[in-house]
């Protein structure tokens, strides 16, 4: 129990709770752990809950009738995914996986629900998340609809560097083929753009760690 307050006090999503309400919120919480590929949730699914990443990481994907997938959303550790419907009442609105190993903690609806009559707090604090999300979504179909496959990339590493709070060097949190799946490209394209933003001097690739040699030109090729 002491170990899952101290994880729940250190997630974002609880940040500035009183400490007796984040023993409440434990008090509720149940520990999940997943092997690689394994199957969180399918879209369509009850939601009867949602879920932390205390460590590992989640896709969460769509499917179209002809089998093609657009990964909407990559999370690490610290990150809730599938709180949405929590609110609605509705099923969940797209499938998550592990791609790697990961322990979750999931938090029952119902529970959940009524510790936030109780608290506001908590409520205004899932309003921010949920706003956050909001704001990546619109950027991401932006990207999608509107730029090229180098204004994506170039906005993606922008969007690292202020998640991970860097001002220069930002570390890829996926694979590079799971980076295209996110970006709506092919693995091909993904690396010839490495490749291009390396020989310009925008980028230093150094397999999953990407340093930033030129802000300015990186940002310019983001508005592309």
């Amino acid at each position: 129990m002491d170990s899952t307050v101290k994880i729940i006090g250190s997630i974002p999503l609880f940040d500035g709770l009183d400490s007796n309400y984040i023993k409440a919120i434990a008090s509720i919480a149940q520990k999940k752990s997943c092997k690689k590929g394994e199957i969180i949730f399918n879209e369509g699914d009850k939601c009867n809950g949602f879920y932390v990443i205390e460590s590992g990481t989640v896709k969460i994907f769509k499917t179209s009738f002809g089998g093609k997938e657009q990964i909407l959303h990559i999370y690490n550790s610290g990150k809730p995914f599938g709180e949405v419907p929590v609110f609605t009442g509705k099923n969940f609105p797209a499938s998550a996986i592990s791609i790697s190993s990961a322990d979750l903690i999931f938090f029952p609806r119902k529970a959940f629900v009524s510790l936030i009559t109780e608290n506001p707090s908590l409520a205004l604090n899932m309003l921010a998340v949920l706003s956050m999300r909001l704001h990546q979504f619109t950027i991401m179909v932006e990207n999608l609809a509107l730029k090229d496959v180098p204004a994506r990339l170039a906005s993606y590493l922008l969007i690292l560097l202020k998640e991970q709070n860097q001002k220069k060097i930002v570390t890829l949190p996926v694979s590079k083929n799971q980076l295209a799946g996110l970006l709506g490209t092919t693995p091909e394209t993904i690396s010839r753009v490495f490749a291009k933003f390396s020989n310009d001097l925008t980028i230093e690739v150094d397999r999953n760690e990407i340093t930033i040699l030129n802000i300015d030109k990186l940002a310019d090729a983001a508005q592309q």
